[in-house]
């Protein structure tokens, strides 16, 4: 791998986000020559996803979501639910991955744990999917691989609203809310740090994990009317709420 393609896409509604890197997976898919894409992004408004195999009633309050503003969205990727507000998001679409999902979750984090080094933060990478720093998460990611494809969803959090968080999601047991957003607001952290300070520090990190130059690029007319006609799926109760 000797070039990544870089594309910055600012803030978008949660169906465009989605819908966008389905198009890349795709488009990679039938493009023997694709070049690694890494997608910076964030959310606007902010937005709840949950994971390809969750249940959309189990998970979300659909109604607290409606009062607050916050869009409901189902990624491709596997995980938990997400609620994404302050943070920095990134894509990451590859034909070049190790077959284990252990090996292509720790050189990925890797990347960004890489960078962060260069803003003076050390993470450490706890498997399957998760970056802590000084014991506390402050990054989760999800995979899905079709077609020879890699795509991996991470998201770091620059601040973090534990209490606005739970007002949207379900717990199990509404008895133990309380006891639940204590235990997550002491594993749970944010870097503090400007989302352009963290997002040179992500390309940084990118470039060297991989020895690799990244390509400033933008979206492709293909790309754009492939997101354009997924949009819908991802607007639709079919998809949002089909298990």
């Amino acid at each position: 791998m000797t070039q990544i393609r870089l594309l910055e896409t600012d803030y978008h509604p949660a169906a465009w986000n989605m819908a966008l890197d389905e198009a890349m997976l795709h488009i990679a898919a039938e493009n023997k020559n694709w070049t690694p894409s890494l997608r910076l992004y964030q959310w606007k408004p902010s937005a709840v996803s949950i994971g390809y195999f969750q249940s959309l009633e189990e998970e979300v309050d659909l109604n607290a979501c409606k009062q607050h503003s916050v869009e409901v969205v189902r990624r491709i990727t596997g995980g938990g639910a997400v609620f994404h507000d302050a943070e920095l998001t990134y894509s990451f679409i590859t034909k070049e991955y190790p077959a284990g999902i252990h090996d292509s979750y720790n050189l990925i984090c890797g990347a960004t744990l890489d960078g962060l080094k260069t803003i003076g933060i050390e993470g450490q990478f706890v498997p399957i999917n998760d970056l802590l720093v000084n014991s506390k998460k402050f990054s989760g990611n999800a995979q899905t691989r079709k077609r020879g494809v890699l795509l991996q969803h991470g998201t770091i959090l620059l601040d973090v609203d534990v209490d606005k968080m739970f007002s949207l999601l379900k717990v199990p047991d509404e008895k133990l809310r309380g006891k639940m957003i204590a235990t997550v607001k002491e594993r749970v952290t944010a870097l503090h740090k400007p989302f352009d300070e963290v997002a040179g520090a992500i390309k940084q990190g990118f470039a060297t994990r991989f020895n690799a130059q990244l390509e400033q690029s933008e979206i492709t007319q293909d790309e754009l009317a492939r997101c354009e006609s997924l949009i819908t799926k991802y607007l639709s109760p079919e998809w949002n709420g089909r298990i």
